[in-house]
């Protein structure tokens, strides 16, 4: 598997980015597919910081005794760079390959010295954080580098650091000289500080006071707890200051016993994913489940029972669902006829499927345009009265299967027209239907995007552009009054217009009746010399008003249409719309 593996990180970046995601589970499964290729997942430095972090996350499971030298030198080069997220987690790597590798931790933390000593801000306090976890996986072997890092104590001002560097001082307050004095520096902004903060320089302060009962580890303790009960909102805060305020009044040596336990030793956490689900994770490699490393159900809803292996690639292609045809094929015929069927989407589930699938039929269409039920079930699928539906797939392309079809409106509903027509020598059943559910609510105007698959050939995509004119709603005409406020109310600058000079309008009744059977609504009509001039309002879903100026004259070609709208970006769809209802 290493070869094919490492080619793919010499693709585009976000092609390596999906390889990089599933190459971490596989690594976490079966490290020695790729222990000697660690060199391949080395940074680039025009590499985006996405596969940066990516491939970070694979050289720490990939670290091991014999290759950590070239790790520790590249991790170092790393935390010098420009990108403060990325200096960020090159720092905390070289930590978490300490925590991982006993026989190098020294190595790392003599990196981590180094990389102190530059002075740099936020690198001094990563390291921090990450040489507190080492101190907790080694126990009693690294506290030589306490005094280093108390050098650096006035340049903390991140909560994680601050905590991290107090707890080094709590925990080991009786190898520090002036313990009590670096506490102190950081009682005077207690109230200020974050919970974080003052939980750790709570327990800090008590650790201080059981290990050096002194008069000033005393005064310390009297106002670290009364700050904590007293001064605070925090709960967590107050409870444990007053849990500790009682072992410490009734019983120190029970305090001893409970604060000073012995703490258990922190593991490697590079093998974050539990193994469960390092598994399911596994058995859905190269989906989208191994890029987000999530389980389907945890991103997918689906609406039907689990499909066949072969329709797997199909069904789980979105969040949208898919309705199946009626158990009928459609019967294939000779290139002289061709026989299909024609149906309303969404089409009825049949018994058996309806019985398999417990959720209700998916809206295919839900929030186009806003709408909330954009589809409606019928029970039979019925043909389309009117012209022919237009062709989305021509036969040439189908390989003998040509699809018609129309977003169309009918009694207050949108529906979706198709039609199957088989010129192949065979029967094609099995149909299924996608939608890509967001493009035509979302972009203005964008194609509505439909997958079609059936059981004999492959999924055959296309884009169907519909017409704005059938999402006109029934609620869209205006009272005159209510028209003139709202075209005086929008600025100049929200007002189109477009001329159609091959329009004829041969009857004004029969335009203002046409318009209107498409919820273009006729408000008012007034004459211009020799030119009729009308007045009509439309209203998409979403409240998104018309208001309309046509101007022409009977029997003559020529029309002009003027608009004002609020939203620009339907205007195009708009005028388009228009030339189909008015020639």
């Amino acid at each position: 598997m290493a070869p094919p593996l490492v080619t793919l990180l010499s693709a585009e970046p976000e092609i390596q980015y999906v390889a990089l995601r599933n190459i971490n589970l596989i690594v976490q499964k079966r490290p020695t597919i790729l222990a000697h290729e660690i060199k391949v997942f080395f940074c680039k430095y025009n590499d985006p910081i996405y596969v940066k972090m990516e491939k970070l996350e694979i050289m720490i499971k990939l670290a091991s005794d014999r290759n950590i030298d070239q790790v520790l030198l590249e991790f170092k080069e790393y935390a010098t760079e420009v990108d403060v997220d990325f200096v960020r987690k090159a720092v905390r790597a070289i930590g978490r390959c300490a925590i991982k590798l006993e026989r190098a931790a020294e190595r790392c933390i003599s990196v981590l010295l180094e990389l102190i000593k530059i002075k740099v801000n936020y690198v001094v306090q990563e390291a921090i954080i990450v040489i507190k976890d080492i101190f907790r996986r080694y126990p009693n072997t690294y506290e030589s580098i306490i005094a280093t890092l108390c050098e650096s104590l006035d340049t903390l001002d991140e909560p994680e650091a601050k905590a991290s560097m107090i707890w080094i001082i709590g925990e080991y307050a009786e190898r520090i000289d002036n313990a009590d004095e670096l506490l102190e520096s950081f009682l005077d902004t207690f109230p200020e500080e974050p919970a974080l903060v003052q939980l750790q320089l709570l327990t800090a302060t008590v650790k201080l006071f059981l290990k050096k009962p002194t008069e000033g580890p005393q005064q310390m303790i009297q106002a670290v707890l009364n700050n904590a009960t007293v001064e605070t909102d925090n709960p967590d805060l107050r409870d444990r200051a007053y849990i500790y305020w009682r072992l410490l009044s009734t019983d120190p040596e029970a305090a001893k016993d409970v604060v000073l336990a012995e703490k258990p030793v922190i593991s490697d956490d590079s093998n974050q994913l539990d193994s469960s689900l390092l598994d399911e994770l596994l058995a859905n490699i190269s989906t989208l489940s191994s890029v987000y490393h999530k389980p389907p159900e945890a991103f997918v809803s689906r609406v039907k029972a689990a499909p066949r292996a072969d329709d797997e690639e199909f069904a789980d292609a979105g969040e949208t669902g898919y309705s199946e045809s009626p158990s009928q094929g459609v019967d294939g015929a000779s290139p002289s006829s061709s026989t299909g069927t024609s149906s309303n989407v969404p089409v009825k589930q049949p018994a058996a499927a309806a019985a398999a699938v417990a959720a209700p039929i998916p809206d295919l269409l839900g929030d186009l345009m806003g709408l909330d039920n954009a589809l409606v079930p019928v029970d039979e699928p019925t043909a389309s009265s009117g012209p022919p539906l237009p062709v989305v797939l021509p036969s040439t392309t189908g390989q003998g299967l040509q699809i018609s079809a129309q977003l169309v409106r009918r009694d207050g509903q949108i529906y979706y027209d198709i039609s199957f027509e088989n010129g192949t020598h065979g029967v094609l059943d099995g149909f299924m239907i996608q939608f890509n559910k967001n493009t035509f609510g979302l972009a203005a105007g964008g194609p509505l995007q439909v997958a079609v698959k059936n059981n004999q050939q492959p999924v055959w995509y296309f884009s169907d552009k519909g017409l704005l004119h059938v999402f006109f709603g029934e609620d869209g005409k205006m009272e005159r009054t209510s028209f003139l406020e709202a075209w005086k109310s929008l600025p100049d600058d929200n007002e189109f217009s477009k001329e159609y000079p091959n329009s004829v309008i041969s009857s004004i009744d029969a335009t203002v009746e046409h318009l209107a059977a498409s919820n273009v609504f006729f408000i008012a009509k007034r004459k211009n010399a020799n030119m009729d001039v009308l007045y009509l309002s439309a209203k998409v879903p979403r409240g998104i008003p018309f208001l309309i100026e046509l101007t022409a004259a009977v029997g003559v070609p020529g029309a002009k249409c003027a608009v004002k709208t609020p939203n620009r970006e339907f205007v195009p769809l708009f005028f388009e719309a228009m030339e189909s209802l008015i020639n």
